[in-house]
C-alpha cells in the first residue's frame, strides 16, 4: 500500500465549526485581476518599458524640483532601473538636476557625471559651472560647458563668453574680448537676456568690438523687451510700477521716458536664478561667507555666485568703488534691483577707506578696462 501523500490546503475566509469550507481559486499570474480586486499581478507589469520610459522622460523634463524624479526612483525597482535610462537621463530639467551645495558628495558628482554622458546639456553646464569656480578643475569644467555650448546651450554659451571676457582661470593676458563678443552674440541670437544686454553695452562702449551705439541701443531694447515679457508670461500680476524706470528720475527732454529705452529695463522682479548659479553662491556661502578666499570676490549681483579665479579679476564700480561685477549685464541688473539705493559717490569712498586697497582704478588711471562706468 502506497504511503499517502502529504498535501497543503489553502483557505480563504475564517474556518468556523458548522459553516462550509470555501475551496481556494488560485488566479494565475498571467491573467489580470478584475477590476476593483487589489489582489493578483501588478498593472504596471503589464505596460511595456518603452511606453514607461516615454513618461519619465517627460516627467524628467518637467521637474519643478529634484523631488519629483527622486519619488520616482523610490516607487519600485523596475521604474528606479527605467528611470535611470540614458534617455530618461538626457532629458532632465536644471531643476530635476539642482544639486544643494551643502547636500554636495560624491554621490552627487557621480550621478551628474552620469547625465553628462547619458547627453544631458543641462547636466554638462551645471557639473561644468561646478568644477570650474567650484572645484577648481579649469579645464575639465570648461570643457563640459563648451559640450553645452556647442549643442546651442545659451546659458554656457554666456558663461563662456563671460570667461574670456575676464580671462578667468589664467592671467589677465589671457582674456579675449573678440572671442567674448563672439560667443555673447550667439547666445543673445538664442534669446538669452544677459547676453543680449552685455552684447548692448559692448556695442555701445567699443568693448572687443568696433563701437555702435544705434545698434548697442536696438540690443539693449530687445532685452528689456525680452525680459518685461518673460515676467508677464509666467503669470505674475502685472504691477504699474513695473513700468517705472529703473534708473532715479531723469532730467526733462532726455528722452528717457519709455522703461524700454533704459539701459536697465523695467523694475520687474528679479529673473530666476539658475539652479548652477545658485550653487555657487551657496557652495562659497557654506564655506567661507562672501569671499571665496585669498582676497577674492565675488560678483556682488546675487543672482550671479561667480568668484574671481585671480585677484583684481572683476571690475568695481567707478562711483563708489564698493562693488564689483564679472560681466556689464550683471551690472545693470544690480544696479536696478539694489545698487543704485546704495551707491555713493567716489569722493567719499576714497575719504573713508583712506586708499586702502592699491588695485582701486578710476575711469583713465592705469587699467581703465578693470572699471565699470558710472550707472547714474
Amino acid at each position: 500500500m502506497l504511503p499517502s501523500r502529504k498535501t497543503k490546503r489553502a483557505f480563504s475566509g475564517d474556518f468556523t465549526p458548522g459553516r462550509k469550507r470555501r475551496r481556494c481559486v488560485v488566479v494565475p499570474s498571467s491573467v489580470s485581476p478584475a477590476p476593483g480586486n487589489s489582489g493578483g499581478a501588478d498593472l504596471l507589469d503589464s505596460i511595456p518599458d518603452d511606453l514607461v520610459v516615454s513618461i519619465l522622460c517627460k516627467l524628467g523634463s518637467t521637474s519643478r524640483c529634484p523631488a519629483d524624479f527622486i519619488n520616482v526612483l523610490m516607487t519600485c525597482k523596475r521604474l528606479k532601473g527605467l528611470a535611470m535610462d540614458p534617455l530618461v537621463l538626457s532629458r532632465l530639467s536644471s531643476k530635476a538636476i539642482a544639486v544643494k551645495a551643502h547636500n554636495w558628495s560624491e554621490y552627487s558628482h557621480r550621478f551628474l557625471k552620469r547625465c553628462v554622458d547619458a547627453g544631458s546639456l543641462e547636466a554638462c553646464y551645471t557639473l561644468g559651472m561646478i568644477r570650474f569656480y567650484c572645484l577648481q578643475n579649469r579645464g575639465n569644467g570648461a570643457s563640459l560647458m563648451a559640450k553645452a555650448a556647442i549643442s546651442s546651450h545659451a546659458p554656457a554659451l554666456y558663461s563662456l563668453a563671460v570667461i574670456q571676457f575676464n580671462g578667468s582661470g589664467g592671467s589677465k593676458n589671457d582674456k579675449d574680448l573678440r572671442a567674448g563678443v563672439a560667443l555673447c552674440a550667439r547666445a543673445a541670437f538664442l534669446g538669452h537676456v544677459d547676453a543680449l544686454r552685455e552684447l548692448g553695452h559692448c556695442l555701445q562702449d567699443g568693448y572687443g568690438v568696433p563701437q555702435n551705439v544705434s545698434e548697442g541701443r536696438r540690443f539693449l531694447v530687445q532685452a528689456n523687451a525680452r525680459e518685461l515679457a518673460a515676467v508677464l508670461s509666467s503669470g505674475i500680476q502685472a504691477s504699474s510700477t513695473w513700468l517705472s524706470l529703473s534708473q532715479p528720475p531723469p532730467v526733462p527732454n532726455h528722452g528717457q521716458s519709455c522703461p524700454l529705452l533704459s539701459d536697465f529695463g523695467c523694475n520687474v522682479p528679479a529673473p530666476e536664478t539658475h539652479p548652477a548659479n545658485r550653487f555657487l553662491a551657496d557652495w562659497f556661502a557654506v564655506r567661507g561667507g562672501d569671499c571665496p578666499g585669498d582676497g577674492l570676490r565675488l560678483c556682488s549681483h546675487a543672482g550671479c555666485g561667480r568668484p574671481e579665479t585671480r585677484k583684481h579679476e572683476f571690475r568695481r564700480c567707478s562711483v563708489c568703488g564698493v562693488v564689483n561685477y564679472c560681466s556689464r549685464a550683471c551690472q545693470a541688473l544690480d544696479w536696478k534691483l539694489r545698487h543704485k539705493m546704495d551707491c555713493a559717490p567716489v569722493e567719499r569712498w576714497l575719504e573713508e577707506g583712506d586708499g586702502g586697497e592699491g588695485n582701486v582704478q578710476i575711469d583713465g588711471n592705469g587699467n581703465g578696462d578693470n572699471v565699470l562706468l558710472p550707472m547714474s
